[in-house]
């Protein structure tokens, strides 16, 4: 059996986006609050509600794997609300932070 791995958290409340293309799993992590997974769909209305779900929470940072195109209509939703926001996929990986 392998030995755990832990790591120093730096980030006090997180989320975590896996992108796909007719859905959005996201898990929240972190001080003061529940931890949870939710999937959403890739509807605007719905990622609306993702939205203010992670900032109902006081998210701050986001971390968003994505392959393709897919990716761009959930970062249109969530940039410009102070979100720091890491971008990862196969071939790409940059770093948003808007305030």
């Amino acid at each position: 059996m392998r030995e755990a791995t832990y790591f120093e958290q730096v980030v006090a409340k997180g989320c975590g986006l896996d992108v796909h293309k007719e859905t959005v799993v996201a898990t929240v992590s972190g001080t003061g609050i529940k931890s949870g997974t939710r999937t959403f769909s890739t509807f605007t209305r719905s990622l609306t509600e993702l939205r203010e779900w992670i900032l109902s929470l006081g998210v701050t940072h986001l971390a968003m794997e994505s392959r393709g195109m897919f990716r761009k209509p959930v970062f249109d939703i969530l940039e410009g609300y102070g979100l720091a926001i890491l971008v990862a996929g196969t071939y790409l990986t940059f770093r948003a932070t808007r305030s």
